[in-house]
């Protein structure tokens, strides 16, 4: 039935027009049921609005069947959120104060997900339409049944109706990468040792998949429970062995292209770690599509790692120290080694829960213990700050809410439930669209108006009139409205409404008039507030968060690098003991978090308002390379200090320069993203690619001087991309960075990063996908 519909009508239509037969028929059947068959008005109110707002004005994601369970499992919800508006309805400050509370709670849920998020603009209506007069506790018996049916009927008629082909979950996408690195490990071992350019290019695109962007909203896991923490944690700790596994045949600095001559063979210890992360890849595939267990894959890549890393941890008076390019490599494959442990671990928590059986290091998999209110309080706490857009957006929509709800009780304002819906439909993210909103609407409302004042004083009280035009019109609103623009929806809407009251009593044409004046102070309303709180939404936030986040990823590479490059007697003979999480690493994953969202928000919001002065948008910044330097930081340095910490010998210096230079960088590109005023001013710098120095080979230097010098000079690649806006495809896709093989920035943390916040647009939840607002760099110096 959805192809034969596809095909009769013009492709823009075909979706919103499946939406708008399945709203129409659940709308007008509870409507008509309980207002012609059981003469109950107010019931038969209820369940059109219920259909309208979680049909209509809701966007939940997903296929038929994925928003039906999301509206039976918010029935209840529907019942609270109609229970307490009647009820503080019997005064004017307490609706008032009700409309503030669940305006902010229903608008802060976008924490939650994808889901929450699309659902919260439906679930405020179903509070705003009983908390106007009449007070009448009395009516709250079918108040709750036109609402039960509507949200039932819908329910059903998204399971009904249009059945939408299921896309592939996230677990399945998971799955078929890790079946790639499995190929990939196993081609390693084999002549000629290397990976083809097909093999590289089938690595990158199967990464690229996994990002949440390419993602649909419905299968992101971006969730606080364990389950979705664990598997964008799969994800993310999958897409990084993709990004390395290439990397391995280019440990002399050549890159990720193949190379024209083979490469010699690895030695025996370096195959039974590749083997091992083959066959613990394999076991992966299984435990994410079957739900076995890859315990037992995980137990031999973790001892062949172990032997590996003794194996080239050679302290001075044990014996002569492995060739530098020997050293190079065995970094590159305990990285690789690293990357598909967390794969098993994560991929074990997400298929088996608490029941798992690999147990991962605690301070990575920290949620694996947390019970569902810790998770829960975990992120909602992260959000709970007047720099997460989350909460700007909440903030902003509950006080024009609030505004919106006190001057219709206050100014007696007649219908004043319009004005309030208009300030939820029309208030944006950022000013500029607020006002554009706003134009089209109050145009579209006038030409409404006109025509619903026409029919009313043309057909006067003829209900059968409108009870037969109403369907017709419905369908026609909610088919033209979402593809001509605002304008046009709350003009048909305008009209919409006047068919529906003109059923519930006598009407006139004066309806219309008052539906113009609700509509003009709603906008107003929302206009005053977009202007007040955060007008120009994630732009400057993701600027503040990519400069917080640059701040606090400096400190760390100061800190890793000087405790790394420490000199003493127990560091010369491997028993010295540093911390095993930097003091700063939580501030970093925090900042890392809000970025996300912020960048998430970004990509969905127009050009500012104004567009000048000290917070205009830097066309040419790549903002995921400044997300990806928070990750590869993060990663990096936690790997670098996992014990035996070994001496460095004549390299300590050296190190401790190069990370003083990094973190120098890092500051730099920091002070040119933050659109505060108490940093200077000036082009976003270019930045050198690689690391000067760090090419340098000290005669005795261990594997860890090698590693951490990669780490530094793949940090100085990420910093690089930030001022090339996106730099080239290949090797710095899916956070490979440029930097040597062997590095130490695995990639991604999975750190409980979360959905990026719901804002009007293509884009809601986001990732750190590329954007489409990355440009070309403007001028400015190449610094080395």
């Amino acid at each position: 039935m959805s192809g034969a519909l596809a095909g009769r009508i013009p492709a823009p239509y075909a979706a919103p027009a499946r939406r708008a037969i399945q709203v129409t028929l659940v709308a007008a059947a509870g409507f008509y049921l309980f207002r012609y068959g059981l003469d109950r008005p107010v019931a038969a109110t209820y369940a059109l609005f219920a259909a309208v707002a979680l049909g209509g004005l809701s966007r939940i994601p997903g296929t038929g069947r994925q928003r039906a369970a999301v509206v039976l499992r918010l029935i209840p919800v529907g019942w609270l959120l109609v229970i307490v508006g009647t009820y503080l309805s019997v005064r004017t400050w307490s609706a008032v104060a009700g409309m503030l509370v669940v305006g902010f709670t229903l608008a802060f849920s976008a924490v939650g997900g994808p889901r929450p998020a699309g659902a919260a603009p439906g679930l405020q209506l179903l509070y705003i339409l009983p908390s106007f007069p009449p007070y009448d506790p009395a009516q709250l018996g079918d108040r709750l049944l036109g609402t039960t049916t509507g949200m039932a009927l819908l329910a059903l008629a998204e399971t009904l109706l249009f059945r939408e082909p299921t896309p592939a979950p996230y677990r399945s996408r998971a799955a078929h990468a890790a079946a790639v690195a499995a190929r990939c490990a196993a081609l390693l071992i084999a002549p000629p040792y290397a990976l083809s350019r097909t093999e590289i290019r089938s690595a990158r695109e199967t990464g690229h998949q996994l990002r949440p962007l390419v993602v649909p909203e419905a299968d992101r896991p971006a969730g606080p429970s364990l389950r979705d923490r664990a598997l964008a944690h799969t994800g993310l700790a999958t897409r990084t062995l993709l990004s390395r596994l290439p990397r391995l045949s280019a440990t002399s600095g050549a890159g990720v292209r193949p190379s024209a001559t083979p490469c010699r063979p690895p030695d025996a210890v370096v195959t039974a770690v590749l083997e091992a992360v083959a066959r613990l890849a394999t076991a992966t595939v299984g435990c994410l599509r079957a739900g076995t267990s890859p315990l037992a894959a995980y137990q031999e890549l973790a001892a062949a790692r172990a032997v590996l890393a003794a194996r080239s941890t050679v302290h001075p008076r044990e014996g002569s120290t492995p060739a530098p390019d020997v050293l190079r490599r065995h970094a590159a494959v305990l990285e690789i080694a690293d990357a598909a442990l967390a794969m098993g671990a994560a991929a074990d928590l997400a298929a088996h829960g608490r029941r798992a059986s690999v147990t991962g290091p605690p301070e990575r998999f920290w949620y694996a213990a947390a019970p569902p209110p810790a998770l829960w309080w975990h992120r909602v706490r992260g959000h709970a700050g007047r720099r997460s857009v989350f909460f700007q957006n909440a903030v902003r929509i509950a006080l024009a809410l609030t505004a919106a709800r006190l001057v219709a009780g206050v100014d007696t304002l007649p219908h004043g439930f319009w004005a309030t819906l208009a300030t939820l439909t029309l208030t944006r993210t950022t000013m500029d669209e607020t006002w554009s909103t706003i134009r089209s609407a109050l145009a579209g409302t006038l030409a409404g108006a006109l025509v619903a004042g026409g029919t009313l004083a043309l057909f006067s009280t003829h209900t059968n009139v409108y009870a037969a035009l109403l369907p017709l019109w419905m369908l026609f609103a909610f088919t033209v409205g979402p593809v001509k623009g605002i304008g046009w929806a709350q003009g048909l809407f305008t009209v919409l409404v006047a068919l529906v009251f003109a059923q519930l009593a006598p009407p006139t044409w004066h309806l219309a008039e008052v539906r113009l004046l609700d509509v003009l102070v709603g906008s107003a309303i929302g206009a005053v507030f977009g202007l007040l709180a955060w007008p120009r939404g994630a732009h400057d936030e993701l600027r503040y968060a990519a400069a917080e986040l640059l701040r606090r990823a400096a400190e760390i590479v100061v800190a890793t690098s000087a405790s790394v490059a420490l000199e003493g007697p127990l560091r010369q003979r491997g028993q010295a003991t540093v911390p095993a999480v930097m003091p700063g690493h939580r501030s970093l994953q925090h900042a890392v978090i809000l970025a996300e969202s912020a960048y998430g928000q970004f990509q969905s919001e127009p050009t500012p308002f104004g567009d000048r002065g000290r917070g205009a948008v830097l066309p040419g910044v790549d903002w995921q390379a400044a997300l990806m330097a928070g990750h590869h930081t993060l990663w990096g340095s936690e790997r670098l200090l996992e014990p035996p910490c070994t001496g460095l010998g004549p390299g300590a210096a050296a190190v401790s320069g190069l990370g003083d230079r990094v973190a120098g960088r890092m500051l730099l590109v920091s002070a040119a993203l933050d659109p505060g005023c108490d940093t200077p001013t000036g082009p976003v710098p270019r930045l050198a690619r690689s690391l000067a120095g760090a090419d340098a080979e000290p005669p005795g230097a261990p594997r860890l001087y090698y590693a951490t010098v990669s780490w530094l000079d793949s940090l100085m690649a990420d910093l690089s991309r930030i001022a090339r806006g996106g730099g080239e495809p290949g090797a710095d896709e899916d956070g490979a960075g440029e930097g040597r093989a062997g590095g130490a920035e695995s990639g991604p943390q999975g750190a409980g990063g979360g959905p990026a916040a719901r804002a009007p647009g293509p884009d809601g939840p986001g990732g750190t996908g590329g954007g489409p607002r990355d440009g070309p760099a403007g001028p400015g110096p190449v610094l080395p």
